[in-house]
């Protein structure tokens, strides 16, 4: 009897022994808990400083510059002289152009004496012409002549008079021409002087300061040539390009942060405007995704950025949803269960799959609509080989 009792025993401890030997280890896992609290989600994005108003001083003439003395950074006060522009001087003559140009000046000397001597041959027909007139008033007093011959000395003179009139005036065009031809050589004849020339006078349209200097040396410009580009610092804003589903849940005044611009300093800032256009952008993946500029209003106090110029990187995060009471899960806990969501929730020592709908999430935690309470135990990066049902074993935290 008792052989029989020991040997019952003895295989009793064996069959325990085989399951234990072939039941699954627990597996261990790392846990997390629901939450409920305030939800928010951001759009986080790289973005960069510019100027809110640009000013490109470019020369409203062609001329010769003179050397621009101001440097990048320097202050400008409105009207300030900020460059100066002079007439540009005549191209040099070679030896056949000046003998070209001798030749020219003589052919309108004698334009000239022609002009002259039409003009003194205009003044004779009219003295004749007046003599004629003179003399037929007087023999139409006496009854001699009738008075259309009267009429037609008197028409004469005026004709006479018209064509002096003209032959002045071919004078006087023939004399400038000459003149005009005797500039160039005037201009660089040995121990010629010309008068100083005038400049003119470039100013500076606004208070701030020289962000660029396009044309430092004196040299020849054409007009339109961009000089330098002048601002003010002071009036920085940021824009950022989003996602136009991100920009449609935008509204101005929408809070921001300004972070990583060189400074450990948490920057406020705030929505000006959703610029109405969008544009085709390429992502680092090549994926073709339509984006629009936002624009912000930095609202910290301008002694904390300074340093912040035109150009400077930033990372820009708005907040385009807050829920109060939100149920919160981490999205690490989270895993794709066909065309929903599922997670692993840890009841009596094993993992239980557990649906879910996500409401909206951000980087770190997901609002969903659930019928779990806030600090049920959760598996976060849930291990492949996990089923439901499974057995295990929270890692210590």
């Amino acid at each position: 009897m008792k052989n029989r009792i020991w040997m019952a025993l003895g295989s009793i401890l064996l069959l325990a022994l085989l399951v234990w030997a072939f039941m699954p280890t627990p597996i261990d896992v790392e846990t997390a808990t629901v939450t409920q609290g305030r939800f928010e989600r951001h759009v986080q994005e790289d973005g960069k400083t510019r100027l809110q108003e640009r000013y490109v001083v470019s020369s409203p003439l062609a001329g010769r510059l003179s050397r621009i003395d101001l440097k990048q950074g320097d202050a400008v006060e409105k009207d300030t002289l900020v460059a100066t522009l002079y007439p540009v001087t005549p191209a040099l003559l070679d030896e056949r152009s000046r003998q070209e140009q001798r030749e020219r000046i003589g052919a309108m000397e004698a334009a000239v004496r022609r002009a002259s001597t039409q003009v003194e041959r205009a003044k004779v027909t009219l003295a004749q012409a007046m003599a004629d007139l003179k003399r037929s008033e007087t023999l139409a007093r006496q009854g001699f002549v009738s008075s259309t011959q009267n009429e037609t000395d008197r028409l004469n003179v005026r004709l006479r008079e018209k064509e002096l009139d003209s032959s002045r005036q071919d004078e006087d065009a023939a004399r400038h021409e000459l003149d005009q031809s005797r500039i160039a050589l005037r201009q660089f004849a040995p121990g010629s002087s010309s008068a100083p020339q005038r400049p003119w006078q470039i100013k500076s349209p606004i208070a701030g300061k020289v962000l660029k200097i396009n044309q430092q040396s004196e040299g020849v410009v054409l007009a339109g040539t961009p000089l330098m580009e002048l601002g003010d610092p002071a009036r920085l804003e940021v824009v950022v390009d989003i996602l136009t589903e991100d920009a449609a849940q935008i509204k101005a005044g929408t809070l921001a942060t300004l972070s990583n611009w060189g400074s450990t300093d948490v920057l406020q800032a705030r929505v000006r405007l959703i610029e109405p256009a969008a544009f085709t952008k390429v992502s680092a993946l090549g994926v073709e995704e339509q984006r629009v500029n936002a624009v912000l209003d930095i609202t910290a106090e301008r002694e904390r950025w300074l340093t912040l110029g035109d150009g400077f990187k930033v990372d820009v995060q708005i907040t385009v949803q807050v829920v109060e009471d939100a149920l919160k899960i981490p999205v690490s806990a989270l895993f794709p269960l066909g065309a929903s969501s599922a997670l692993f929730v840890i009841e009596e020592g094993r993992g239980r799959q557990h649906q879910v709908e996500i409401q909206a999430r951000n980087g770190k935690e997901a609002w969903v609509k659930t019928d779990l309470k806030p600090g049920t135990p959760v598996i976060v990066y849930p291990p492949r080989a996990l089923k439901d049902g499974d057995r295990v074993t929270p890692a210590p935290s």
